[in-house]
């Protein structure tokens, strides 16, 4: 057992359902432990963040313990969530008690975060889901499905490309990419794969260096979306997928009775590809109608119920308070998965519990240390009073700005920028499906068994 304040302790070791851990309390631990889930694979043996991480080196000199857990596997979220109770109990055995527990992490960490609150209730005292897939993981794969179902029926029907029950991954992806290549080369071709964003709603903005482009610029918000499908969108529809589909023992996701064009209507890039059509002398209405009368593709029912267990969410936050952080030009992990998150918490009474910054900034995950902070540190007063504490733009952007300059640098680029909190509102969430689907979805399917 190591005192309070004593250290500095570093642990790494196995993780009791695959993967590794690592433990790490600085000298002067303050008493709050971080709870860190990785998103990211790594590899075998590896520790779940590198020691010269800037935010984990920020973090510990803040005075934070933080114990995590990682992997080999894409979306490894029934592993995380056994092994991060086991987690906390070592940590508790081997170092000491925390005085408060925060949940955090980013991406498909944050959804991994998201879902502790739901799992560990009783063992959290705060969760700080970052750029989080927090639609829950049946919507996130649908949505992808819909962005590839759009890209193959109109660019590549007759083309050997999978959306599902993916058999060979690698050469999956490159077929992709090749109609990938060869639409962007033409402005029929350009804006199909408009059309394919806007139902993803995948937004017009990638560098988090550069300004937002102009709502009107639509080749420049085109450029930035193929951008995004360049980096890393294909790899997760065309390839990624097959890992998601072999932890689920088939496809999870469907598209049974989707309408395209009203998921176009509903979408802030309609305007965008009506333009876009408009110049290339297509028909929007046949594209449509093409959509359509394509054939849809089925889930595997054992499957959806995979994912439904990790996860989708039901609200109850169990008394939990959450912060949750987005950028505004999220084209991996799209800002509007907040609007999913906030209204299944609503449906349970629980809103007060949550609260929602945004950041405006191109990127997935483009915060600076001090923006994470800013919102770490608010939630620790929700902890300890009970109450929020002003999280107004200004507020917050004063927060950050009192940090320091080395404390506002991009992370994962190393780039200064100005604290950025805006009063962003996202839209909705193209498909959602949270608890509340889902139990619909079991009633209907034990009244088909009993018919």
């Amino acid at each position: 057992m190591h005192a309070r304040n004593g250290g500095p302790v570093t642990e790494r070791g196995p993780s009791p359902r695959g993967g590794t851990y690592a433990i790490e309390v600085p000298a002067g631990w303050n008493g709050q432990l971080l709870l860190y889930s990785r998103g990211l694979p790594m590899a075998p043996g590896d520790p779940p963040w590198d020691a010269s991480d800037p935010l984990i080196r920020v973090l510990l000199d803040e005075g934070y313990a933080i114990a995590g857990t990682g992997g080999p596997m894409f979306w490894p979220l029934e592993q995380t969530f056994a092994n991060q109770q086991a987690l906390l109990d070592t940590f508790v055995g081997r170092i000491a008690e925390p005085e408060h527990t925060i949940a955090w992490g980013l991406s498909i960490g944050g959804i991994m975060t998201a879902g502790l609150v739901e799992r560990l209730a009783g063992r959290l005292s705060g969760a700080l889901p970052l750029c989080g897939n927090l639609a829950g993981a049946v919507g996130v794969h649908n949505r992808e499905l819909d962005i590839a179902f759009v890209i193959k029926a109109l660019l590549g029907a007759e083309s050997p490309v999978q959306l599902v029950r993916i058999s060979d991954p690698e050469p999956n992806l490159a077929a992709a990419r090749s109609l990938l290549d060869h639409a962007r080369e033409t402005t029929s071709g350009r804006a199909r794969l408009a059309l394919a964003a806007a139902v993803g709603n995948i937004p017009g903005w990638y560098d988090p260096m550069s300004p937002e482009p102009e709502p009107g610029d639509f080749d420049e918000r085109l450029r930035n979306q193929l951008r995004w499908y360049d980096e890393p969108g294909f790899l997760v529809y065309f390839m990624l997928r097959a890992q998601v589909e072999q932890q689920a023992g088939g496809n999870p996701s469907w598209n049974d009775g989707v309408d395209y064009g009203a998921l176009l209507a509903a979408s802030p890039g309609r305007d965008e590809v009506a333009a876009l059509y408009a110049d290339a002398g297509l028909d929007l209405d046949t594209d449509l109608a093409v959509l359509r009368d394509a054939a849809r593709v089925r889930a595997d029912p054992s499957a959806v119920a995979y994912l439904e267990r990790n996860i989708v969410f039901s609200g109850d936050l169990g008394g939990v308070p959450v912060l949750t952080m987005h950028t505004e030009g999220d084209g991996l992990v799209t800002p509007d998965n907040e609007t999913a998150y906030a209204e299944v918490v609503a449906s349970t009474g629980q809103q007060d519990l949550l609260r929602q910054l945004f950041v405006h900034r191109g990127g997935h995950c483009t915060f600076t240390p001090a923006e994470i902070l800013v919102g770490l540190r608010a939630l620790l007063d929700r902890v300890r009073t009970g109450d929020w504490p002003t999280l107004t733009p200004a507020a917050c952007n004063a927060a950050a700005a009192a940090l320091g300059s080395e404390r506002n640098t991009v992370f994962r680029t190393g780039d200064a920028a100005a604290p950025a909190f805006s009063a962003f509102a996202p839209g909705r969430f193209p498909r959602p499906y949270d608890a509340r689907a889902a139990d619909l979805g079991q009633r209907a399917a034990e009244d088909s068994r009993r018919r």
